[in-house]
């Protein structure tokens, strides 16, 4: 029998029952990956973090991602939830720590402050695939609900990655954004084609002065329908925006705040942070905070 420290976290957000949930699972050493997706199951968040101790001196930590139907590379809100808790309980300082994932290994950094953490995360490189073709937008918008008088022109409909890719799809209108009703067995079967699991739905029509972007997802491949504020989504919008020169005038760094979860009643803000140099792909970081809902036990 094994005892297993869980916790439930709110990821994006420092008010409860707000941002994107998150199981974690901080003693995970020797969970076979069924045990691993039956507990993900169990705890029903889009994604749970199970954290392995390192084999050698080369990270500080293994984290490996589960939604309740597969596992997936990397998450960055269940990342941000992870790093939180290991702060908490490890009773860290500032510090950098080095995570090992199924994208490589990366970088996070710990900022401790008077009474809380902050979590900042370095995805992976940043790749854009090709804009897609009129027939594949035509299917896309019909499955989302989005008319071609809805797009944003100065926005290409591709896929971006940081490690998870995601479809970009620039909307003119944020009442349009949050009344979006998508036909999710379709996005499903486009999913399976493009070989892209999530739909990012963005918008800069935004009514706060420090907010860039607002955003949905919808993930239904992976068991997702919508995920209230997704890291995955953000940084490579962020990558996406400097390619596009959509945002100008940055000066080799773009810090940006974008906000997500509305629709759902889940809001929550990621700081996304783009760098350039020597005219190289972007080095994307995001950034958030969390809160603890609860912590448990589980007997296996």
């Amino acid at each position: 029998m094994k005892k297993l420290n869980v916790y439930q976290v709110d990821s994006f957000t420092r008010t409860k029952f707000s941002g994107n949930p998150a199981g974690v699972v901080v003693n995970a050493d020797g969970l076979t990956e069924e045990q691993m997706l039956l507990i993900a199951r169990e705890l029903n968040n889009s994604e749970t973090a199970f954290l392995i101790s390192p084999e050698n001196d080369d990270y500080d930590c293994e984290v490996r991602y589960f939604t309740p139907k597969t596992e997936v590379p990397t998450c960055g809100h269940a990342t941000i939830a992870a790093m939180y808790v290991k702060a908490l309980e490890e009773k860290l300082t500032s510090c950098f720590l080095r995570i090992k994932t199924k994208i490589g290994i990366l970088p996070i950094e710990i900022i401790k402050g008077k009474n809380d953490y902050q979590v900042i995360m370095a995805q992976s490189s940043f790749e854009l695939g090709p804009v897609f073709d009129d027939r594949t937008v035509q299917r896309l918008l019909k499955a989302l609900g989005i008319a071609y008088s809805d797009l944003d022109n100065k926005c290409p409909v591709q896929i971006a990655s940081t490690g998870h890719p995601k479809v970009i799809i620039g909307i003119k209108s944020r009442e349009k954004l949050n009344r979006l009703n998508p036909d999710y067995y379709s996005l499903t079967r486009l999913s399976k084609q493009i070989k892209c699991n999530g739909f990012f739905v963005f918008t800069f029509d935004t009514d706060e002065k420090d907010i860039l972007t607002c955003g949905r997802i919808f993930a239904p491949v992976i068991g997702i329908n919508e995920d209230p504020v997704t890291g995955n989504a953000n940084g490579p919008l962020g990558g996406y925006l400097i390619y596009h020169g959509i945002i100008k005038n940055h000066k080799n760094y773009f810090e940006f705040n974008s906000k997500q979860g509305e629709a759902m009643k889940r809001p929550g803000i990621v700081t996304v942070r783009v760098r350039m140099e020597n005219n190289e792909p972007p080095s994307i970081q995001i950034m958030g905070d969390a809160v603890v809902i609860f912590r448990t036990e589980i007997t296996i």
